[in-house]
């Protein structure tokens, strides 16, 4: 990658971390179901801190009509930084597709009182682009904008469903601009 994509993708993450609320959808009726919240604070992601079982349902064929789930069973463990305002979680998984290793960087903007959330894996070596979003009445929303197959879509995560001995975290894929999002990544965590 050259020095200007590398300078343009690191103004471009800067730029939806600080945005306010970005609308990803293209109609109103979707916008509401794309927007991610802004409620929240430094410490929405507490309750992940420490060790966790995990075991995933991976599709592998996203948006492409194919209904083959995988299944990976690991560890998780988050870790705090700067006082809880940011965190880094490290995912070891194996299962019937092979071995999956994965980082997520989150950081909370005191500004917008969002999160971003980066991901990357080992077999890819680079870190993605953040989604956005945050906390309301126990279920975090996070958004992005990314392309799969060369295609634009828009991708979604949920945390759901938060104990303090279990939480699920769903990945999902739109490419009609949110009115519809097919479920690709379901994990569930206990301890």
């Amino acid at each position: 990658m050259s020095s200007i994509a590398k300078s343009l993708r690191v103004a471009l993450i800067a730029v939806l971390l600080a945005a306010p609320a970005p609308a990803f959808a293209q109609s109103a009726s979707s916008a509401q179901r794309a927007t991610p919240p802004t409620v929240g604070g430094p410490h929405d992601f507490d309750f992940e801190l420490g060790d966790w079982n995990c075991h995933l349902l991976r599709r592998l064929h996203p948006l492409t009509g194919s209904d083959t789930w995988v299944e990976y069973d690991g560890t998780s463990i988050v870790r705090p930084w700067w006082g809880g305002k940011a965190n880094i979680g490290e995912l070891d998984l194996d299962g019937s597709a092979g071995h999956l290793e994965g980082m997520s960087i989150r950081v909370y903007n005191p500004a917008t009182h969002q999160w971003g959330i980066s991901y990357a894996n080992a077999a890819q070596g680079q870190v993605g682009a953040a989604m956005v979003g945050g906390f309301q009445k126990g279920r975090g929303e996070f958004y992005n904008q990314d392309t799969l197959n060369d295609r634009a879509i828009f991708v979604r995560f949920i945390f759901s469903d938060i104990t303090a001995k279990s939480f699920q975290l769903e990945q999902a894929f739109s490419d009609d601009g949110g009115k519809t999002w097919e479920s690709n990544w379901i994990a569930k965590f206990t301890r």
